[in-house]
């Protein structure tokens, strides 16, 4: 099975993900002209296909180091990670995807769902500093991300919701870490960011909905 095939495959096979993450996967996987020489890399292509993630993640570990670097098997690797509900696996392993393609704004984006997922999970043992570390490198990502497409209003959506996420985890009173200035910043920034995906879609009424709460958000703090 080549990365054609892959790409053309997930367009029809009904594996309940979302249009976007299909599409983002397809744009990667047709990167590569023939079949892969690598017999792991092949089989993780195919449990892709049939939607078996976990399998596809150990087909995928397994052609690691040989091809640890080539960005193309390693988003692949990610994604998987990612759809496995493993986030912080998928999220160093989108780093790798970074550190050997910069612009490759799909791997920013995940990247930075994967560590916004961990920073606000409601059993997390991460330390309030950790989880505002963590939320201002999501940011970062997503910023790094409209750079390079700086119309893509997913991208502003998402770094919006990281914004109202650091400002919930820095604007509760009484709190570890409370600091009334920076959950304001960030609410504000989320604002900026609900109102520019208005821009592209005005009769979104889940971003009017979240633009509003936001703003509720930013008003109560004390």
């Amino acid at each position: 099975m080549n990365f054609n095939n892959l790409s053309s495959g997930l367009k029809s096979v009904k594996l309940g993900l979302s249009t976007l993450a299909l599409a983002m996967l397809a744009l990667t996987a047709s990167a590569q002209q023939e079949e892969h020489k690598n017999p792991n890399v092949r089989m993780g292509q195919k449990a892709l296909l049939d939607g078996d993630f976990k399998s596809a993640v150990t087909h995928l570990e397994k052609a690691l180091p040989t091809e640890a670097n080539d960005p193309n098997v390693l988003y692949l690797l990610g994604y998987s990670q990612f759809q496995s509900a493993d986030f912080k696996k998928a999220a160093e392993t989108f780093g790798k995807v970074v550190a050997l393609d910069a612009k490759n704004a799909n791997a920013l984006y995940y990247k930075a769902k994967a560590n916004n997922t961990l920073a606000v999970e409601k059993d997390s043992k991460l330390t309030v500093a950790q989880k505002e570390q963590l939320l201002q490198s999501v940011v970062s990502d997503y910023s790094k991300a409209i750079a390079i497409n700086v119309n893509d209003a997913k991208l502003y959506q998402n770094r919006a919701v990281a914004y109202r996420d650091l400002g919930i985890l820095k604007g509760t009173a009484g709190s570890a870490g409370y600091n009334k200035q920076i959950a304001t910043d960030a609410y504000t920034k989320a604002v900026a960011d609900y109102e520019k995906v208005l821009t592209y879609d005005a009769n979104r009424k889940d971003i009017q909905t979240e633009l509003k709460k936001a703003k509720v958000y930013r008003d109560l703090l004390k």
